[in-house]
């Protein structure tokens, strides 16, 4: 399906009613026309599903979005994808954008209500950053419960940078992002990441980065083309409430930038036995 027909007849993007300052900043760019809305925008999620052992793996997506990940998934010919969303506008949108290479569940990433050990890839993006240090903890156990041992876990996040950011410092970049996206954010900084893999049983394999820079320009024609672009601006024009709430979200991304990063990871679910004992320092074979 091509970008132009999944506009005229997709469902309306999740919270379509609600005013722009009250809505969560990824479904405020969507409700703009933006589709990529990961941190490290469309090249690094190409990087990182590339990094993933797809052919012939049942794969499970949890918070999909709007569908464009897994249909660079599901172009690697996996066995199997499911993609698991807690909302039900959003999950009929990524339904019909993989049509009947796929399943869209309606569900928690906490608990999604699949089996034990059923699946061989599990990943993720921009969701893991949205939910408390705890929550956080509770979706990893699930990922670890949900697939098979040795299998595979790639995350799309936010990170805090640098690594020996001050604790009052991050506090201050988290607030100012809850602020201006209307979400929970929670990033953490590389080795903080790589410790929470450890602590719930994850070896971690691979970590890169990329500058997070959503709204800049340059990165909006990387990300949706000329024609998105020109569809986004439009939008913006027209509508001087989610002008200055898309302003707003762009001076603390801004103010912040020296401060953040995306950050894309890949894990192994590890041996009970080995679980406890990975370190959370840096391997040879992480980039930035």
């Amino acid at each position: 399906m091509t970008d132009a027909a999944a506009d005229r007849n997709s469902p309306e993007v999740p919270l379509a009613d609600r005013r722009a300052d009250d809505v969560p900043a990824h479904w405020l760019l969507a409700r703009l026309g933006k589709k990529v809305l990961r941190p490290g925008g469309r090249q690094l999620t190409t990087r990182l599903v590339g990094m993933l052992p797809l052919r012939g793996a049942d794969v499970v997506e949890l918070a999909p979005g709007l569908g464009l990940t897994a249909r660079l998934l599901l172009d690697a010919q996996p066995a199997s994808y499911t993609g698991v969303e807690d909302d039900a506008d959003a999950a009929a949108i990524a339904a019909q954008s993989i049509g009947d290479r796929g399943t869209v569940t309606v569900g928690d990433a906490k608990k999604t209500g699949l089996a034990d050990a059923s699946c061989d890839v599990v990943l993720n993006e921009a969701m893991l950053t949205m939910n408390t240090n705890a929550h956080k903890g509770q979706i990893l156990d699930e990922v670890a419960r949900i697939l098979r041992p040795g299998g595979c876990y790639a995350v799309h996040e936010l990170a805090l940078v640098p690594d020996d950011i001050l604790t009052g410092t991050a506090e201050d970049v988290r607030l100012s992002l809850v602020r201006s996206q209307k979400v929970n954010t929670r990033p953490l900084t590389t080795p903080e990441w790589r410790s929470l893999f450890a602590e719930h049983g994850f070896v971690v394999e691979k970590v890169e980065h990329a500058p997070m820079r959503l709204l800049h320009f340059r990165r909006l024609l990387a990300d949706e083309g000329v024609r998105g672009t020109l569809r986004i601006a439009g939008n913006y024009l027209r509508d001087a409430d989610v002008r200055h709430r898309v302003n707003t979200m762009r001076a603390s991304f801004r103010r912040n930038e020296k401060h953040i990063a995306a950050i894309a990871i890949v894990a192994r679910r590890a041996a009970a036995s080995t679980a406890a004992s990975t370190p959370a320092t840096p391997t040879p074979e992480e980039s930035s």
